[in-house]
């Protein structure tokens, strides 16, 4: 996989279709992106197609697997593998609810009296358990005669948890995946992931070891095929350095928010402590189609800092509302904070191209969500229209709209830093952050095959640059 840029999108908010997302590509965006992380498109029920009915079939309104597999013989695609859960509306849920314990889909689901034999969860056990819903993680589905099974539900009750320690949750997990590696993908996003393993007297969150078993079982498949795993956990950044000792690839979740703290005070310190321990095997966003993680910074910035950035990224982001984290706009992640990274920024061009700037030096794979590509600002119309508050930052251009974005000054510099990131070759190599004072960043990429790129960075006036050496010995300095 080229370490290049790769655009995080939903498969129809840019160009309407998946055939339409690639032409804007190639039109509008030529040389910007390697890879695409071409967010679900399968048949879903709920919470914009993470609540998959199917992973065999394309939703007709976004197109065709051919299209699909077009779109990964030009870039490194990933696709989403939602391990945790199906759709309570997948044919194999509705075959068990309507033949429960006679359907051979029955032992797919996680019944709670697996876990807990009585059928409920303690409330001495439910205190314990790692959920972001303000309710008990179950749901119940009640069968044709008259019985009626309690099964697990982490998510909304259109998001059925799957037994993956069956032998059916095994085979269909199995099945599956080879499924989507055969369609010439990159890499595969395991969705949810640490809330896959369940056990009593734990948090049912990463436990451990039952969680490096199911990991372990979808590797030997992927290795198949050559397709990267990467597991997606939004919490504390340790759990990302323990998937990084392991040789997995990991999200820097921990970025956006250090980021959003080293530009409100100025100051590169915790930045700099960051990046000197961060695993170098990783993803790096400042955005993506969830919110910003205030969780993921837990311990790397110190409690005061933490809620001054969450203040700060309240008072400056455009628009942002306190109210779309709440029931009133189906929201109720205490963990994230919905807005688009340039309006956390106050829709400051120059804030915002030097955050950019820092995350494609940082070590890794950067990933750009699509909103960000056009630093797009919060969609508060759409959120009251919707009433869901994540539709802050699900913004859709067309294409009309997409040529007017693109003009703005702000997204030719981003363009043109885009275009460096994705083409410069010293970013195979060594990650070196050079000695500067506190209101300053330095830092250096050498390249395997030779040459090296400086990016030097004034957080007083927030100018920076680059100065690039290319392996034959040419240079070239580039303003951001």
């Amino acid at each position: 996989m080229k370490n290049g840029v790769q655009l995080i999108t939903y498969p129809d908010s840019l160009g309407g279709t998946i055939s339409g997302l690639s032409d804007v590509l190639e039109r509008y965006f030529p040389g910007a992106f390697s890879g695409v992380h071409l967010l679900p498109f399968y048949p879903s029920s709920a919470d914009r197609g993470f609540a998959p009915v199917s992973y065999n079939l394309v939703d007709p309104a976004f197109g065709t697997w051919a299209e699909v597999e077009a779109l990964a013989r030009r870039y490194d695609v990933t696709v989403d593998f939602m391990v945790n859960h199906i759709s309570r509306q997948s044919p194999e849920f509705l075959d068990y609810r309507e033949k429960g314990g006679m359907s051979p889909w029955g032992d797919l689901f996680l019944q709670v009296r697996k876990i807990f034999p009585d059928g409920e969860i303690p409330p001495s056990e439910l205190g314990k358990i790692y959920t972001r819903k303000p309710r008990a993680p179950v749901t119940e589905v009640l069968h044709p005669d008259g019985t009626v099974d309690t099964l697990w539900c982490t998510f909304s009750e259109e998001q059925i948890d799957l037994d993956v320690t069956s032998d059916t949750g095994r085979r269909f997990i199995e099945s599956n995946i080879r499924s989507l590696c055969r369609r010439g993908i990159a890499m595969l996003r395991l969705d949810a992931f640490a809330y896959v393993t369940k056990r009593a007297g734990t948090n049912c969150f990463f436990v451990e070891p039952e969680v490096w078993d199911v990991l372990s079982r979808i590797r030997r498949v992927a290795d198949e095929y050559g397709v990267q795993l990467l597991p997606e956990i939004h919490e504390h950044y340790s759990y990302q350095l323990k998937l990084a000792e392991k040789g997995y690839r990991v999200y820097d979740f921990a970025l956006p928010m250090l980021m959003l703290h080293t530009l409100y005070t100025r100051s590169t310190r915790r930045l700099k402590e960051w990046l000197s321990i961060c695993p170098r095997n990783q993803v790096t966003t400042l955005d993506t189609h969830d919110g910003l993680g205030v969780v993921d910074a837990v311990d790397l910035l110190t409690k005061d800092e933490l809620d001054a950035a969450v203040d700060n990224l309240y008072h400056r982001g455009s628009s942002v509302n306190r109210r779309y984290s709440t029931a009133e706009y189906n929201n109720l992640d205490i963990y994230q904070i919905n807005c688009t990274y340039y309006s956390a920024l106050g829709e400051d061009d120059d804030a915002y191209i030097l955050s950019r700037a820092v995350q494609f030096f940082a070590p890794g794979i950067p990933q750009v969500y699509y909103v960000g590509a056009l630093s797009g600002r919060n969609d508060t119309e759409l959120v009251e229209r919707t009433k869901q508050g994540r539709d802050i930052n699900r913004h859709s251009y067309s294409v009309d709209e997409l040529e007017g974005e693109l003009q703005r000054p702000v997204n030719r510099r981003l363009q043109e830093l885009l275009t460096f990131r994705s083409a410069a070759e010293v970013f195979d190599g060594d990650f070196e952050v050079l000695e500067s004072g506190e209101t300053e960043l330095v830092i250096r990429r050498t390249g395997k095959a030779g040459g090296e790129a400086v990016f030097t960075a004034d957080l007083k006036t927030l100018a920076c640059r680059i100065d690039h050496t290319s392996a034959d010995g040419s240079r070239e300095s580039i303003k951001c």
